[in-house]
Order: C-alpha cells, then structure tokens, then sequence
C-alpha cells in the first residue's frame, strides 16, 4: 500500500470489478482507450492486476480517496505491453474517473508511484499514449518525463487500420537523490 496526503494506493480486491466497470462506461474516460470496458473484461483487468503484482511486487494500482474511500481508478507502474519497444521494462500508466479529474489526483498517485518504483530499484519508467491525448502526455510532462525521439511507435494489441494504434512514448530516469 502507498499512501498520500488524499490518496491510498492499494491492492485490487474483488469488489473493484464493479466501480472499474462503471468507469469504463464513461465515454470520455474510454475516448484515447478504445471500447467501453465489458463486465468481462473488467473482471479480467482485476484477475490480471492481483496476478502482476504478485508476480512482479507491482502492479496499476487502485486509487482511493482517503477521506470516503471512493474508488477513483488505478495508477501505477507495470511491466510494459508486449511486442512494444518498452516489452517488459517498467510502464506507469493511470486512469481516474472523470469526477476525479483537474483535482491533482493523477499527478498525486503517480509520483507516489515513480517514488515506489524508485525505491524497488528501477533505472527509469516509461509511459505511453495516443498523440491526441493531450491529458495524457500533459502529465507525463509534469512528472518530469521526456519524449522518446524517435520512440513512437504502432501499438503491437491494435490492428493496423485502428485510429488509436499510433502512439508516443515518454520516459524519466531515476533521479540522482532517488
């Protein structure tokens, strides 16, 4: 578990199947991501994230608010996509509910997550994203990320004609104090 001052980030349980689904159905949240997210797949997405963290000490954790406990979404840092130049390396990646965005929460729980992955030893993290999704990089950016030149590339689980295969890839390196 990591804490914050607002945020705890914490192991998937089962209960979270629901509120990550719901998420999902937000058409906006969804917009760089691809379809709504089934009951299925979230259930996958749950089974998936409990299974990377035992394996890996690491995982997209949940966040939840502090103050009420409120679900609102996952960030952490992960073993990167296959058959993706980051294949295997550390990716940071989140995802807040919309009612949780323009708040800070996004940058909150990922530079709690980088100070983890700090801690665990990492060299650097990468992070991804569709060009368009100016959020996205944004943060990236405020987390102190830099644009990969010459590092973008097709998304290896899109097929070749889908709008959001393309995408951009940010990394940081370990701080010298970190």
């Amino acid at each position: 578990m990591i804490e914050t001052a607002r945020l705890i980030l914490r192991a998937w349980r089962e209960e979270d199947v629901a509120p990550f689904h719901a998420m999902g159905q937000d058409a906006e949240v969804m917009r760089y991501l691809g379809a709504p997210t089934t009951w299925a797949g979230a259930r996958d997405m749950v089974s998936e994230q409990i299974a990377t963290a035992a394996r890996f000490g690491r995982c997209l954790w949940v966040v939840e608010r502090r103050s009420d406990a409120a679900f609102l979404g996952f960030c952490g840092v992960e073993p990167g996509p296959k058959g993706s130049p980051i294949d295997g390396v550390p990716e940071i990646g989140w995802r807040l509910v919309r009612e949780a965005w323009g708040v800070g929460y996004a940058t909150e729980a990922a530079r709690a997550a980088l100070r983890a992955d700090w801690s665990r030893g990492s060299e650097r993290v990468f992070a991804i994203t569709v060009p368009a999704n100016r959020r996205s990089w944004g943060l990236m950016e405020r987390l102190g990320m830099t644009r990969v030149v010459g590092g973008d590339f097709d998304h290896p689980d899109l097929p070749p004609d889908h709008p959001l295969r393309p995408h951009i890839l940010y990394r940081i390196d370990r701080p010298a104090h970190g």
